[in-house]
């Protein structure tokens, strides 16, 4: 393994500005698909929240863009956080993003723009607020639990 491949666990942290910027992202292509009700730009993203949800946020076209256009410009110092939580998001994202595949691929349009504008919704507080609605979820459970 080489030295700049990142191994997943439990104690994995990430630049905690990475997730945001994908949020904006995101939220650009999901509003995108909103507006056009446009299946493959939905299917696009789901792909993308899968490779969050499964592999980790860190390693999305998103995150990568952020790695090598966006942090080298950053002037603040890295926050890191714990990967799990985004991850989670992630997971949360790709659940909406194939219930909105399943109503386009039934002819559910109203199931597709719920489905979309729930997880625009998410990406949005996110992008705009950096506030991540799945994290809070991940965290909410681990304190019920």
């Amino acid at each position: 393994m080489s030295t700049t491949q990142i191994v997943q666990n439990e104690n994995t942290v990430i630049d905690a500005r990475g997730p945001r910027f994908g949020a904006v992202i995101t939220t650009a292509v999901l509003a995108t698909a909103l507006a056009t009700s446009n299946l493959w730009v939905i299917v696009a993203q789901a792909i993308v929240f899968a490779i969050g949800a499964i592999r980790g946020p860190q390693l999305t076209p998103y995150a990568a863009i952020f790695r090598k256009v966006v942090k080298p410009r950053l002037k603040s110092s890295v926050i890191t956080e714990d990967v799990r939580p985004p991850q989670f998001a992630q997971s949360v994202g790709l659940l909406f993003a194939l219930v909105a595949i399943l109503g386009s691929l039934t002819g559910i349009s109203g199931l597709f723009v719920i489905a979309v504008s729930f997880a625009l919704a998410a990406a949005f507080l996110n992008a705009a607020f950096n506030f991540c609605l799945g994290c809070e979820v991940y965290l909410l459970i681990l304190r019920l639990r």
